[in-house]
């Protein structure tokens, strides 16, 4: 009979991911640094990451009688394609078209079906749950939490998604990865805001993920020179990555650049209504943040790269009647008025 493990695994190649690994369900194995990182606030306005720091770090007590817990990889890499993406501003790769929850998730419900033929009861996640994905990951030996607190995997290099299946069912766990960041420091280094404070420390109040995604509110002045031509999120730390050698092109269509978007000017951007924002974005995980933090983004970028031509389209933003595209707005005419 052939074990479920090597079932299982064979399942989730078939389904299109990129590898699968198992832990045990036992708490996380450095929910300490989790911890700390709550106590010391730098969690910024993400209060949900500040509650049931428990569930977090127990899966049991999201799962009662679980016993293992299963990681998957989804690589994204769409190559070095850089010279094909035209748009004045950069979108971190992850978000070049379908939000890869839609995606996984898919992938992740046929995954349960085969468990629960099997006899367990499942919960699954896609960083959607209380999970501290990475360190199972690495308790999995699915790569390793490399300096910039993000997943490194030796044939992925950084560009992978993580999600998990919790599962009452008791399988053999695979062996944990060793850490072979070495004394590479690149990540930190690369950092434009210095959010990556110590090895495997990071105050998210400084990222530019952060700051162009989760956080709904104005861009603190000190920040958004250091934003650049970063449209929604960053990909710094991971780009500089030397294990990135090894990545591999993603065979799944769904994280192509959509066209629809990377052919639009940035001052084109900022005539967005709601609706024409929502069809522009459907399916996209850039839709979440909504019109007026995105917009927010555009002005930033444009206020950092921009040039006369984009003063007009500017100046209709300046007088939204959302203040944060406003005052965004208003910054960066200044900023380019500066520059002429």
């Amino acid at each position: 009979m052939v074990a479920i493990e090597t079932e299982l695994r064979s399942l989730a190649l078939e389904l299109g991911f990129s590898d699968c690994r198992i832990a045990a369900a036992l708490p996380a194995a450095h929910r300490e640094i989790f911890e700390q990182w709550v106590v010391d606030g730098k969690y910024g306005d993400m209060a949900w990451m500040a509650k049931n720091t428990e569930r977090r770090t127990d899966p049991r007590i999201v799962l009662p009688g679980a016993m293992s817990m299963v990681v998957f990889a989804l690589n994204y890499f769409q190559g070095d394609i850089a010279s094909d993406v035209q748009l004045e501003g950069r979108i971190a790769r992850y978000a070049w078209n379908d939000d890869y929850h839609a995606v996984i998730e898919k992938k992740l419900e046929a995954v349960n079906a085969y468990l629960v033929s099997r006899g367990g009861t499942q919960r699954y996640y896609v960083d959607t749950g209380p999970v501290l994905e990475r360190d199972f990951a690495s308790e999995s030996g699915l790569g390793w939490n490399g300096k910039s607190t993000m997943q490194i995997h030796r044939s992925l290099g950084t560009w992978f998604f993580l999600a998990e299946i919790l599962t009452t069912l008791e399988l053999k766990p695979d062996a944990p990865a060793r850490d072979h960041c070495g004394t590479c420091t690149r990540c930190m280094i690369a950092c434009p805001t210095q959010a990556i404070t110590a090895p495997r420390r990071m105050d998210a109040r400084k990222c530019i993920s952060y700051l162009t995604i989760e956080s709904k509110s104005s861009i603190p002045l000190e920040y958004r020179k250091a934003i650049g031509d970063r449209l929604y999120g960053c990909d710094e730390c991971l780009v500089v990555c030397p294990w990135n050698k090894f990545a591999q092109v993603s065979h799944e269509a769904a994280f192509q650049a959509r066209d629809a978007v990377f052919d639009m000017k940035l001052r084109d951007m900022l005539k967005l209504t709601d609706d024409a924002f929502r069809v522009l974005f459907a399916g996209s995980p850039i839709k979440r943040i909504k019109r007026p933090a995105f917009l927010r983004n555009v002005c930033v970028v444009l206020g950092n790269i921009g040039t006369d031509d984009d003063l007009p389209a500017l100046e209709i933003a300046a007088q939204d009647t959302h203040p944060l595209i406003s005052e965004h707005a208003n910054w960066a005419l200044d900023e380019i008025r500066k520059r002429a």
